[in-house]
């Protein structure tokens, strides 16, 4: 017997990845409903061997008995919906920004706190982190449990998949456009993504940083420990799929880069790409389609006490979003905290 599972904003791109993903990894699916807002009512998606399915209107979907809830439409959207389909007794895993720092609402990376996924039980709600924090605290995890992180500095070079298809559009079409000399017109980006790179993810704060970076250092603190300092500057690039970071670590004890290499290829979730030659290291091509966080150019830091620097990659439409979701639903069944609806 497999469980009843809905997924909201069936038809964006972390929707399709959802379906995607549940298919390949076999999750015990009994009935697959797909929802979406009214203009994309009726529209067909697939999932796995089944025939394509519509999707329904969440607006006016009756939540009860459903099991499971993959949700990743807007936060405005998830705002209004996630606690209805909880209070209606399915268990919601959240991949937007509006539940993530909620104090009742565990922020989960499985490879990193899976034990603090029964908190769920206070809302019923669990949240996916942003893409961006999700990779960075997968390889951080192992690190930390071996010299204890002290502060973390990360620049991002952020994919425009993050902003969803319009962003995918608008490189697509700008790229085009230098070729024939039309004018680029951004629109979803602040400036042309097309064979530039973009200081600027989300809403500018009071103290100078985006959101995106306060996302990255808020998160970090939940799902890892709240004493590591985090700063991070947050770049768009164009690139369709796959989000890459810098990363320089401070820790309390000394780790050797020979150790913390070791370290990273025991860990759960991370595939070490290190080698000291032209194209040993991974880039966006190599982690798109894959579901592990890719971990290159480990290297000691001589300007600092105890200093490490990394590369990682990783595909932020799966691991960053799709992927991790999936994973906590995995650990809900394999912990038995699931009661499938009657």
């Amino acid at each position: 017997m497999g469980y009843r599972v809905a997924v909201v904003g069936a038809t964006g791109n972390v929707g399709r990845e959802l379906l995607n993903i549940l298919a390949q990894r076999k999750f015990p699916v009994d009935e697959l409903v797909p929802l979406a807002s009214s203009r994309s009512v009726g529209r067909e998606v697939s999932f796995g061997d089944i025939t394509k399915l519509k999707t329904r209107d969440l607006a006016n979907f009756d939540f009860k008995g459903i099991d499971i809830v993959l949700s990743s439409p807007g936060a405005k959207v998830s705002a209004e919906h996630s606690p209805r389909a909880a209070k209606a007794g399915a268990v919601v895993i959240d991949n937007t920004s509006h539940f993530r720092l909620d104090p009742d609402v565990p922020l989960i990376v499985p490879e990193v706190n899976a034990h603090a996924i029964g908190g769920y039980v206070r809302k019923g709600i669990i949240a996916n982190p942003n893409c961006s924090t999700i990779q960075m605290v997968v390889a951080l995890k192992p690190l930390h449990d071996a010299a204890t992180i002290r502060r973390v500095v990360v620049s991002t070079y952020q994919s425009v998949s993050g902003a969803g298809k319009e962003g995918m559009d608008e490189l697509f079409n700008q790229a085009r456009g230098v070729f024939v000399s039309n004018p680029l017109n951004p629109r979803k980006f602040t400036k042309p993504i097309a064979f530039n790179v973009i200081p600027h993810i989300d809403v500018f704060m009071e103290d100078g940083s985006t959101k995106e970076e306060w996302k990255m250092m808020m998160e970090t603190k939940k799902i890892l420990d709240p004493k590591i300092r985090v700063t991070a500057t947050c770049v768009r690039v164009p690139v369709f799929v796959g989000h890459s970071e810098s990363v320089n670590v401070e820790f309390e004890r000394p780790l050797e880069e020979a150790e913390a290499r070791a370290i990273l290829a025991r860990a759960p979730g991370i595939v070490v790409l290190d080698k000291r030659e032209d194209g040993g290291y991974a880039t966006p091509t190599e982690a798109t389609g894959e579901d592990g966080v890719f971990v290159s150019r480990i290297r000691n830091d001589p300007t600092v006490e105890n200093g490490l620097n990394f590369w990682c990659v990783s595909d932020n439409l799966r691991k960053g979003a799709a992927l991790n979701a999936i994973q906590i639903a995995e650990e809900l069944v394999r912990g038995a905290w699931l009661k499938k609806a009657a």
